[in-house]
């Protein structure tokens, strides 16, 4: 007769390999094909519904272009204290400091646009 069973150890070590899986970080990106498009509003709505769930949301760095609807989208969410630094003929933002060495970086959310630091 023969044993059908699963082997134990085989099942324990796909349980650990699927609880690793579940604990890695997750990138989601946002693609638009010109500005003002709705990259970062759509960014700010999806860490808004992060923040729902109870996932730790932390702004990174942020360009509202003086949208008053994407600003009101900032409301309630933590966001990473920033300097201004002169690079060449302009003055940029940069975070200060470690920003979220409090927060568990695998359940963690971070929002942050693009073009914000000067090529080293």
């Amino acid at each position: 007769m023969t044993d059908s069973r699963p082997d134990p150890d085989r099942l324990l070590a796909q349980l650990k390999d699927e609880e690793l899986q579940a604990a890695r970080g997750k990138l989601k990106l946002f693609f638009g094909a010109s500005a003002g498009v709705g990259k970062t509003y759509a960014m700010l709505s999806a860490a808004r519904v992060q923040q729902q769930q109870g996932v730790d949301v932390v702004i990174g760095v942020i360009e509202t272009h003086g949208r008053a609807e994407t600003q009101a989208l900032l409301a309630g969410l933590p966001a990473i204290a920033l300097k201004e630094v002169r690079y060449r003929d302009r003055v940029l933002k940069t975070p200060l400091g470690s920003p979220v060495a409090p927060c568990d970086f695998r359940q963690t959310s971070a929002c942050r646009t693009a073009n914000c630091f000067p090529a080293s």
